[in-house]
């Protein structure tokens, strides 16, 4: 994800779907179909970081254990195919403020994690889903580069964290 926090990525444009235009979408959204009430989207090469289009949801609907969508300006499947997983971004003024200790995984990617010790662990890549809790992907600074899998479990492993200073603190055994 970008440094610039006032866009969040909410999800990908997996394949097309059908001959008519409309796309499978993957949603990164709780629940899943929450992707559905956020417009414009704003569509981006995630190798690149360019942002390609922005296009309107004309429609969308829960298919099976997924979704399904109907974009403006992509009539077929020649042009759905086209958007194959280029990445879905929303304005994040679109979005709720967080409630007191609740955190949208966009404002904790990018924090500083230091141990209770204040050892400086390194920086949280990306944060993911991994059954029970959800994982800090955490990237080591210095020499080793290395990541860590930090399970996000609030008051156990996770003891505080600190938006306004950047920094999340854990209690973690780690090699240096």
């Amino acid at each position: 994800m970008d440094a610039d926090k006032s866009a969040v990525l909410v999800g990908r444009v997996s394949s097309p779907y059908g001959i008519k235009g409309w796309v499978k979408i993957s949603s990164y959204t709780q629940p899943l179909d929450n992707i559905l009430g956020y417009a414009p989207w704003q569509l981006r090469n995630s190798t690149t970081g360019k942002f390609v289009s922005v296009v309107n949801l004309l429609e969308g609907k829960v298919h099976g254990k997924g979704l399904v969508a109907k974009l403006s300006g992509i009539d077929d499947r020649d042009q759905a195919e086209a958007l194959a997983g280029l990445e879905i971004i929303v304005p994040r003024s679109q979005f709720p403020q967080a409630e007191e200790g609740e955190y949208y995984w966009a404002d904790l990617e990018g924090l500083k994690v230091e141990a209770v010790d204040g050892t400086n662990i390194g920086r949280v890549e990306h944060m993911m889903e991994a059954g029970a809790a959800d994982v800090m992907v955490v990237c080591g600074e210095g020499e080793s580069k290395s990541r860590l899998m930090i399970p996000f479990i609030r008051g156990d492993v996770i003891l505080n964290v600190d938006l306004a200073a950047g920094v999340v603190r854990v209690d973690w055994e780690h090699e240096q």
